[in-house]
């Protein structure tokens, strides 16, 4: 349900096609909601049937026709009531998490292999949130508001300090592998491989 709001929030600076939202949302919110081509396109095609957006045709000469959908007044008021809505919450849910609980069944040197390619994975995330200001210029250029970019900024901090986090905790497990203050694993029961 958020993607359709954050396509009306895009669509609200200005008109785009669903390539263009593809991009923009590479390279200004991927540090906090991921959305495929096919899924922009579901999206904008629901915010079409709903009143919500428009939908142009803009022929190419060299190219395919191009859509360029815009918001529509209706879509601007769902959009502004949903802002000033409460923080849509949502049950958590991390696959992540689960292997985590239940490594306690597994060898150290598993666990250490998974939290090491974890911390990987979280220093590589942090190095592209870094480059997000520099991805997200010629946005902030055509938006010309210092207040939205205040906001975008914002929810770019609260990404890289989650992800700070993320890696310092992973680097303390494995810290804790290598110094041994995790309990070794219990032994197999009689019956148990």
């Amino acid at each position: 349900m958020s993607l359709e709001y954050a396509v009306l929030g895009f669509l609200n600076y200005q008109p785009f096609s669903g390539y263009d939202l593809k991009k923009m949302f590479d390279s200004s919110v991927q540090h906090f909601w991921v959305a495929d081509l096919s899924q922009i396109y579901r999206t904008l095609g629901k915010l079409s049937e709903k009143g919500w957006a428009s939908v142009e045709v803009v022929e190419q000469s060299e190219r395919p026709d191009r859509k360029l959908y815009r918001i529509t007044p209706q879509g601007q008021a769902a959009l502004r009531e949903w802002l000033a809505g409460p923080f849509p919450t949502a049950a958590p849910h991390s696959g992540p998490l689960v292997q985590v609980f239940f490594s306690g069944q597994m060898p150290d040197a598993v666990v250490q292999a998974k939290f090491a390619a974890a911390a990987d994975l979280f220093r590589g995330m942090l190095e592209r949130y870094q480059q997000v200001p520099q991805q997200v210029q010629p946005y902030v250029h055509q938006v010309d508001s210092p207040r939205e970019t205040y906001f975008w900024m914002k929810t770019l901090e609260l990404g890289m300090l989650t992800m700070q986090a993320q890696l310092l905790w992973a680097e303390q497990v494995l810290r804790d592998l290598e110094q041994g203050a995790v309990p070794p694993l219990d032994p197999p029961q009689e019956g148990e491989a």
